[in-house]
């Protein structure tokens, strides 16, 4: 388990918010791009072993398959891809669920979420300032309050396949597990783009310094986003419309 040091060096955050900016707008930059945009977008000097150590720590990588993709934990089963060729078609026909990171004046903290994919609600989130599984499985809980999804996917991470998140899905028997390919996070596109859609009118906007000010601020976002934020997929209705009008 990875818990966020409480203090950073003024290099190594501003190494981390820049990489942090060039992958949310270029998720398929490696690290050899990763080094030219930062000299050349942000003045920063960085060898490679310096920004593969940043990726690593923010936990990011390039969508595409790749040698540096993280395994998923060896005792724990990985359960097969199951929407190639599906269109999520009714709310709760499809939730995806993924973790990413929230930079902070020192340090990070993780936010996991559950979406819709028909509705693209968000359904559920919580955060935590280490990647332990107990935040994932809160959230889930939270999101089963609203219904239950005929399939949920995941990527192939440690906190979606151990015993205790996979147990929590098996109390439910309608629902059928699926998890992305190996190094293939396009599998999860819908969230890759909620999280974008995060940062870039929420997380950079409002430069967040603490858990508290983000846990607040998220609150406020994701209530505009399920009820007021107008989607051009959904003919630009709000998420919470399409949600509830056909649940």
């Amino acid at each position: 388990m990875y818990t966020i040091p409480t203090t950073l060096s003024e290099e190594t955050l501003a190494l981390q918010r820049a990489i942090d900016e060039i992958y949310t707008a270029h998720p398929y930059y490696g690290q050899r791009r990763m080094v030219v945009d930062l000299m050349r977008e942000y003045g920063i000097h960085a060898g490679r072993d310096a920004v593969r150590t940043a990726m690593q720590t923010l936990g990011i990588r390039a969508l595409y398959p790749a040698p540096s993709t993280s395994a998923p934990h060896p005792e724990h089963k990985v359960y097969p891809y199951l929407l190639r060729g599906v269109v999520a078609s009714y709310p709760n026909h499809v939730w995806g669920t993924d973790i990413t990171y929230i930079r902070m004046e020192q340090g990070f903290c993780y936010l996991v979420a559950f979406l819709d994919w028909y509705s693209r609600k968000v359904l559920a989130w919580r955060l935590s300032n280490s990647l332990e599984t107990r935040f994932c499985i809160e959230a889930l809980e939270d999101a089963f309050t609203l219904g239950l999804p005929a399939i949920h996917n995941s990527d192939q991470g440690v906190q979606f396949t151990s015993q205790d998140y996979v147990q929590t899905l098996h109390a439910h028997e309608s629902i059928a597990l699926s998890m992305d390919g190996r190094g293939r996070c396009m599998d999860n596109i819908f969230t890759e783009r909620l999280w974008r859609t995060v940062k870039y009118e929420d997380i950079y906007l409002k430069g967040y310094t603490t858990m508290d000010e983000v846990r607040a601020g998220l609150t406020e976002y994701f209530h505009f986003y399920n009820t007021n934020r107008p989607h051009q997929s959904l003919g630009y209705r709000a998420p919470d419309e399409l949600y509830y009008q056909r649940k």
